[in-house]
């Protein structure tokens, strides 16, 4: 089967189109025929070797699938050929088939496409762990969102306008805040492209200040890093929630004497450890997603699409901040 390789540590430049055994069921898995892939951050940190865990090289990148059920293993119960199916796999997926551990499918209703389902899970369920979990989001508070046209930030502006918040949404952009005030957002911040001198951030801070109100923000979701923290932390509200999410613009250095000043709590986000330590607690999470979903509360915007030979235009779409939503490699 066709396969979009990573076979040395590098950019997307580096993906080459070769070809791997078709995939075998093994005890409690079954194969997936894969009909799309999505493209999430990970991705472009996976094939540099700088994620958490690197793969035995060669591998495919992409971390969550859409498809249907080919073939089923031993001792799996409850699927059958045919269904249509979403999961989570951390790596592997830019390819034609996956086997796919049978404990991380999920149904696609046959009224949503490949495309839609391939970009719902990493995101969402991300953005809900880090909200209801880690933020306490509580309806009436403010919520501020960087990186707000991303797929995992459109995905957090839904969510909060779900959960009843006030969500202020910071992006770069004109055309992001387009996208971000038709998910919802209530307002929206214009930052500038870093790096940020001391005029710039404290020009920012002020920005934020006057979205969120004087009260500041209860919740703060941040998938950027970079200069845009600081600003971001001296608008937190008094014992408001900080969400450390990611960091495609720099690992930031907070000055801790404001987290005392606000008495605010710093958290970190790592979904993935989440669910694989607590699989019931993502489950019902996932279940009030599918549920948002079908009540048209949320739905994952994908704005691309890219044959298998040219994920890596995709990959490299995301790691320059350029995209807008979720894009989907389609094999």
């Amino acid at each position: 089967m066709r396969a979009l390789l990573s076979k040395e540590p590098g950019g997307p430049n580096t993906l080459t189109i070769g070809d791997l055994a078709d995939p075998v069921a093994g005890k409690g898995q079954v194969v997936v025929a894969v009909r799309a892939c999505a493209v999430n951050y990970p991705d472009v940190l996976i094939i540099e070797d700088k994620y958490q865990f690197r793969p035995q090289r060669p591998f495919a990148p992409g971390g969550e699938v859409a498809g249907v059920v080919e073939s089923i293993g031993e001792g799996v119960t409850g699927w059958a050929v045919g269904d249509r199916v979403v999961a989570v796999t951390g790596h592997g997926g830019m390819v034609e088939k996956l086997a796919v551990p049978a404990a991380a499918l999920h149904r696609l209703p046959a009224n949503r496409s490949f495309e839609e389902g391939a970009a719902l899970l990493l995101t969402y369920a991300t953005a809900i762990h880090a909200l209801l979990d880690r933020g306490r989001l509580d309806a009436g508070q403010t919520l501020l969102v960087l990186g707000a046209a991303g797929g995992v930030g459109l995905a957090t502006i839904e969510l909060g306008k779900a959960f009843g918040a006030r969500v202020v949404a910071a992006v770069s952009s004109e055309e992001k805040a387009a996208a971000a005030r038709e998910a919802g957002a209530d307002d929206v911040v214009v930052y500038p492209h870093g790096p940020l001198d001391k005029v710039a951030s404290k020009a920012l801070a002020e920005a934020f200040k006057a979205a969120v109100g004087p009260k500041g923000a209860d919740v703060v979701f941040d998938p950027v890093g970079g200069d845009y923290a600081e600003p971001a932390l001296r608008t937190m509200a008094w014992e408001g929630r900080y969400l450390v999410v990611g960091f495609p613009a720099g690992i930031p250095k907070l000055p801790l004497n404001l987290t005392l000043l606000k008495s605010c709590d710093v958290c970190g986000v790592f979904w993935g450890a989440f669910a694989m330590r607590d699989p019931a607690a993502n489950a019902a999470h996932v279940e009030t997603l599918f549920r948002l979903w079908d009540e048209g509360r949320i739905a994952p915007r994908v704005t691309g699409t890219f044959p298998l030979e040219r994920g890596g235009e995709a990959i490299a779409a995301l790691a320059a901040r350029k995209a807008i939503g979720k894009l989907v490699v389609v094999p």
